[in-house]
């Protein structure tokens, strides 16, 4: 299965202030970030087994999600984890016109500042889509999108010991943006598991880099 895909290279091609694809290749500090959240069933035993790893991550959120569970934003805040924006409706950016998108990241932006008291935050599209509007707007406006370089693909619904031993077999490397959600408990059950190996390996694990002011 193909956990690093082109798409994701190529976007690497552009400058790492307008797309982030990866933190820096040297040390040993990983980048996992989650999508789609925050859930009441699932983001809270993922962010208890965080926190008895004494692991940071980055959640990227969606506007009508947080809108219904603020608490729970709350708590990914205090714990030290770093928020993005995710879109207000996790629709697909790519038939939206130009100014529904920045409706859609405008509306996300000002509930999460509620939050961090943050003004921009660093912008995960649904999907991956952006289009070269958002891309010449965000170059113009001096903000960035964070992609990733490892998909973990814990969206496949397969059994967890299938997404623990593709974990094992292919593990990120340095510098990697890991790309996971909690919209299930996937993620969760499979890094109950390899956080641990990972942490005796020596990974490190943080926020991501750059994050908007």
């Amino acid at each position: 299965m193909n956990m690093r895909p082109r798409k994701q290279q190529l976007l690497g091609l552009l400058p790492d202030s307008l797309v982030m694809t990866h933190g820096a290749r040297q040390g040993s500090t990983r980048y996992l970030t989650f999508d789609d959240g925050p859930d009441p069933d699932y983001t809270p035993p993922l962010l208890d087994l965080l926190a008895k790893h004494g692991v940071r991550a980055s959640f990227f959120l969606v506007g009508e999600k947080i809108e219904r569970h603020p608490r729970l934003v709350r708590r990914i805040v205090d714990e030290g984890h770093l928020v993005g924006n995710h879109s207000y409706s996790h629709w697909s950016f790519k038939n939206m016109t130009t100014a529904k998108k920045l409706r859609e990241i405008h509306s996300t932006d000002a509930l999460l500042q509620a939050f961090d008291r943050r003004k921009h935050h660093l912008m995960r599209p649904p999907h991956g889509y952006v289009g070269a509007d958002l891309l010449w707007h965000f170059a113009r406006e001096r903000r960035s999108f964070a992609y990733w370089s490892y998909d973990s693909l814990d969206y496949q619904e397969r059994p967890t010991d299938a997404l623990i031993a593709q974990l094992r077999n292919s593990p990120p490397r340095a510098g990697d943006i890991v790309l996971m959600h909690d919209d299930s408990d996937r993620a969760r059950a499979a890094l109950s598991v390899m956080l641990p190996e990972w942490l005796i390996d020596g990974y490190l694990f943080d926020v991501l880099p750059g994050e908007a002011g």
